[in-house]
């Protein structure tokens, strides 16, 4: 009897050598305007193997830890891929002002996290996915980068902020185009900067988001008020290579959790084929 428990703990010790267990970590990262709070999720990984990893990007004024995103990072961990969510500068638990917030800043935000997330051992490669901004943000991201990302997930994806700003209207605030003022105060509370105006007016959505050439996934609701489809049915238009889902009745924030649990699922099953 004696033998056999110091075999099955021998067993033990060398399966806890060699397995890296599952776990979720909070992290500090370098951005583009200071530190930026972030998530890494794994799952069990065995010693000498690798697994993907996925970047996931939160929405305009939004946090990493929105119920959509953890609900992706979850399944994704469960499915043996790893997930690093991260607040964007002036967001969530991340440094910055939220006034000083563009989208090109987000992008190199975004641009960090990956560098980060490429240098660990574990990693065999980088996937992305973004919510609302953050799906510009990520489309972006991947059409600059190209075979860097191996795949892409856009959910609600909001082209619409470039058509909002040239039309001097923004999260429910509006503005004099000729003469953007320092500052927009909206009526969530948030302060808008000059700069995410400027930037957004000529920012090159499509035309840098169709220059990635690899597998993308996008997912809109039916009932997104906030984001119309039809602009998830436009960047599907310009990838080569892309399916479209749209879920009946679901709303930007995909607020239900079938909707959730849904999306969550699609996305995983996407990036365990590509």
């Amino acid at each position: 009897m004696k033998k056999n428990i110091i075999t099955l703990v021998l067993i033990l010790i060398t399966l806890m050598q060699t397995t890296k267990a599952q776990q979720t970590e909070d992290l500090t990262l370098e951005g583009a305007k200071g530190k930026l709070a972030a998530t890494l999720q794994t799952p069990k990984i065995e010693k000498g193997k690798k697994v993907r990893m996925v970047i996931i990007c939160h929405g305009f004024g939004g946090d990493k830890d929105r119920p959509l995103l953890r609900t992706i990072a979850d399944q994704l961990q469960k499915a043996g891929i790893a997930s690093i969510r991260f607040d964007f500068n002036g967001c969530g638990k991340s440094e910055g002002r939220f006034q000083d917030m563009t989208v090109l800043n987000e992008i190199e935000d975004a641009k960090k996290v990956i560098a980060y997330a490429e240098k660990l051992p574990y990693v065999s490669g980088i996937s992305i996915v973004g919510h609302s901004q953050g799906g510009v943000v990520a489309s972006m991201v991947a059409g600059e980068l190209k075979k860097a990302i191996k795949s892409v997930a856009l959910c609600a994806p909001a082209a619409v902020l470039r058509d909002d700003a040239l039309r001097g209207t923004t999260q429910g605030a509006t503005y004099n185009l000729h003469h953007i003022p320092e500052y927009i105060d909206l009526p969530r509370g948030l302060r808008m900067g000059h700069d995410y105006v400027k930037t957004a007016q000529t920012l090159p959505i499509y035309e840098t988001a169709q220059q990635y050439k690899g597998s993308v996934l996008i997912i809109h609701g039916t009932w997104d008020v906030v984001v119309p489809y039809t602009y998830g049915e436009r960047y599907h238009q310009v990838y080569k290579n892309s399916k479209l889902i749209l879920l009946p009745e679901v709303d930007h924030s995909f607020t239900t959790e079938e909707a959730r649990n849904k999306t969550a699922a699609e996305i995983t099953e996407f990036m365990n084929r590509n």
